[in-house]
């Protein structure tokens, strides 16, 4: 599909491309990212910023399998973080997202991820947006609770950072969180009482 644009009150969500390639090398080279961010290469060299703004942004948009938005701020047109919605299976995907270090704390990636997963709901027939976070990835984990995720619980050894298998925590956020129809009928299992 083509890439869209998004808008919220203080942001615009975009596709990222070449002359954004700058911007995402010098966000990426905060050492948090690259420590939760384990798809992230450390160091993170402009190739790989190239790759990424060249060529993984525009082969997930025309395959429908990874839909990449750069968050700008409106006011100014400053990259604040990045966010993607990864199809995962049948009308499931994963959100990911990071800020850059200066744009942190300021709810920017809260109304990104927001409006994201509305759109996936509404445009892409999505019935439940997932988030993974690394055991101890606090901030992360208070931008899903802030969008309405519901955290489910912790995988065991669910995710591989640089070689060593660590806990995530996952949650999930579903279209009646947003008093959204689903796309397919939803019966949760009955409450199991001790």
């Amino acid at each position: 599909m083509e890439p869209v644009t998004l808008t919220t009150e203080r942001l615009l969500l975009r596709t990222v491309g070449p002359r954004d390639t700058d911007a995402v090398h010098a966000a990426a080279q905060d050492p948090d990212i690259q420590r939760w961010i384990s798809q992230f290469p450390s160091p993170y060299l402009p190739e790989h910023a190239r790759a990424f703004t060249g060529q993984v942004v525009p082969d997930g948009w025309a395959h429908d399998s990874m839909f990449t938005f750069g968050v700008f701020l409106s006011s100014s047109g400053a990259l604040a973080g990045m966010l993607g919605l990864t199809m995962r299976s049948l009308a499931t995907a994963e959100v990911g997202y990071w800020a850059a270090k200066e744009y942190r704390g300021n709810g920017y990636l809260t109304e990104a991820t927001a409006a994201a997963c509305r759109w996936a709901f509404t445009e892409r027939a999505v019935d439940r947006v997932e988030w993974r976070a690394e055991v101890g990835n606090h901030a992360s984990r208070a931008v899903a609770e802030r969008a309405g995720f519901t955290v489910e619980g912790t995988l065991r050894s669910a995710v591989n950072n640089r070689g060593v298998r660590r806990d995530c925590w996952v949650g999930s956020l579903l279209p009646s969180d947003l008093g959204l129809p689903s796309a397919a009928p939803y019966l949760p299992a009955p409450v199991q009482r001790p």
